[in-house]
């Protein structure tokens, strides 16, 4: 794969002004992610950026674990996030936070703002409250606890700390504007009550803070310069800028939104993407048709693909989807030149030679890279009886097929002529077998007297095969869009033929001692790599990566 120069956007020249301006002297971004599951694609785009500025510049990158909200949160997703991004080939050396390490911080400034006139305990339900909130055409309605004392909400809020109230029975809001048109700015909720304990602060806790809230004074209290985020944070920045404001915190981040990354083929809500794990669509997080980095990378992905398709699709404000395909063409083109090839039959047809000595065996000479003399060769067995793919013989052929049928010859690859002469049939009609005769002057597949043939097949000696389980994974989804249509759910769009296991594939032995790291092609067919839970020397298991050639647009026109 030919890496791409890496490319300026807009954020890389707001920040090298600032540098210009000597407005910072230190450039210092964050990754802030939610233990809430597993990282994906669009994460990975989030990940090279923030990482990626640090190094440009050269500054600091932290990562910051959101974990205000410990319902939904598990250490087992903390470790799951901190491996990906390793994996993806960056590192926050001393620089790990968590939102929970400022509760005391976060809960001061509510505290200065309820003193200021700034926030209140509001006592109505949760329906109350959304219905009062207003819409995009309609201006909010005040609560009617808008104007308790400054003495009442510090009491009331301290009551809430203690744990003397329920949940859902106050939250704490910030007193804005409920006329706002940016709906944002309406008293938005501060703190609510959860009487969950939390996976790192344990029962001190059962009030938390928003995200709106925390994350601007974290990045504050962190010395972050430059707050990046997604393009849906843009009519939230007022309310970052507003905390910020109004407390008595120095440091005050710039907040610049970038478009979030969409693929087609596929749904990035970990919403979306945690409902098809826990409902069984899909094996786990780290299934390899999830756009989850851990199914990325049990698929066969590269890091060095991941990053260079960030890379491609680059950052900017514009909302667009990504082609699939684009992805699949990063790891496509690093694999045409570092995989090495090698033989594997996934629908296997028997084809006994019928002139080949019986109990002889020779081992054949097979280039590791047509295109790369220096990745060398390797010996393959041959014998009387052999495998080919079934979809390499026709009985009764078109005039496009040029393969294998009763009384053609075709080319063996590495091996010899191999003409057609009877073919077997099961008690159902089926293709069973072929009884074949080899022409043995044709020995590494050149012949003496110069006629040609129109079809090379690839094949495995039956006696040497190792039997494997091979997967052939494709688009989860086989609409576009999953969710363009709001009145059907993005489920009635799952692809079934997203995975296909092919359970009795015969393949050379050579790939008897695959390392789970080591991707192949198998000639002919794609990509592949040793699945990196289920694979076994004894249970051997294979997950196609990405095919030769992109051929789904053609087949789904």
């Amino acid at each position: 794969m030919a890496k791409s120069k890496p490319r300026v956007n807009f954020i890389h020249q707001i920040i090298q002004n600032d540098l210009n301006k000597e407005i910072h002297q230190h450039i210092h971004t964050r990754f802030p992610p939610e233990p809430n599951g597993h990282l994906h694609i669009g994460h990975a785009k989030s990940i090279c950026l923030n990482f990626g500025i640090a190094r440009t510049f050269p500054g600091t990158c932290n990562l910051r674990f959101d974990d205000t909200n410990p319902e939904k949160e598990d250490q087992a997703y903390v470790d799951a996030i901190k491996q990906d991004i390793h994996w993806l080939g960056f590192d926050w050396q001393d620089n790990l936070f968590h939102s929970s390490d400022y509760f005391e911080q976060l809960y001061a400034y509510a505290i200065e703002l309820i003193e200021k006139n700034l926030a209140y305990v509001d006592s109505q339900d949760a329906d109350t409250m959304r219905t009062n909130r207003g819409t995009l055409t309609e201006a909010g309605v005040d609560s009617p606890y808008r104007e308790r004392s400054i003495a009442e909400n510090l009491s009331l809020f301290t009551a809430m700390r203690n744990a003397e109230y329920a949940n859902g029975t106050h939250v704490l809001r910030a007193k804005i504007d409920m006329a706002s048109p940016n709906i944002n700015l309406r008293d938005p909720v501060i703190y609510r009550i959860k009487h969950t304990p939390h996976q790192r602060t344990g029962d001190t806790w059962c009030i938390y803070p928003m995200y709106d809230y925390t994350h601007c004074i974290s990045d504050a209290i962190e010395g972050i310069t430059h707050s990046l985020c997604t393009l849906e944070f843009e009519d939230h920045r007022p309310l970052y800028d507003w905390f910020l404001d109004n407390i008595s915190i120095k440091a005050h981040p710039r907040q610049i939104e970038f478009s979030r990354l969409n693929l087609d083929y596929t749904v990035m809500s970990k919403r979306l993407l945690t409902q098809l794990v826990t409902e069984n669509h899909v094996s786990g997080w780290d299934d390899p048709r999830m756009p989850t980095i851990s199914g990325i990378k049990r698929r066969g992905y590269s890091a060095a693909s991941i990053r260079e398709f960030a890379n491609r699709v680059g950052v900017t404000k514009k909302q667009n989807t990504i082609e699939l395909s684009s992805l699949e063409a990063c790891i496509r083109e690093e694999l045409e030149s570092s995989a090495p090839r090698v033989m594997a039959v996934l629908k296997p047809l028997k084809v006994t030679i019928t002139n080949y000595p019986q109990e002889q065996s020779e081992l054949l000479l097979a280039q590791n890279h047509p295109k790369d003399p220096e990745m060398g060769t390797r010996e393959v067995p041959f014998g009387r009886t052999l495998y080919i793919e079934q979809d390499d013989f026709m009985l009764e052929p078109d005039k496009m097929f040029f393969r294998l049928a009763p009384g053609r010859e075709v080319r063996l690859r590495y091996a010899y002529y191999l003409t057609c002469d009877e073919v077997v049939l099961d008690e159902n009609g089926q293709v069973c077998e072929l009884l074949c005769r080899y022409d043995p002057e044709t020995k590494g597949g050149r012949s003496p007297d110069g006629r040609k043939v129109k079809a090379t097949l690839h094949w495995v000696s039956a006696e040497h095969a190792i039997q494997a389980e091979v997967r052939l994974y494709d688009r989860l989804f086989n609409h576009p869009n999953p969710l363009a249509n709001k009145d059907e759910s993005f489920l009635e769009h799952l692809n079934p033929d997203s995975l296909q296991r092919l359970t009795a594939c015969k393949l050379e032995p050579s790939l008897a001692s695959a390392s789970i790291e080591q991707r192949v092609q198998f000639e002919r067919l794609g990509y592949f790599i040793a699945d990196c839970v289920e694979h076994s020397a004894r249970t051997p298991v294979f997950n196609r990566i990405v095919t030769l050639r992109d051929t789904w647009a053609k087949l789904n026109k």
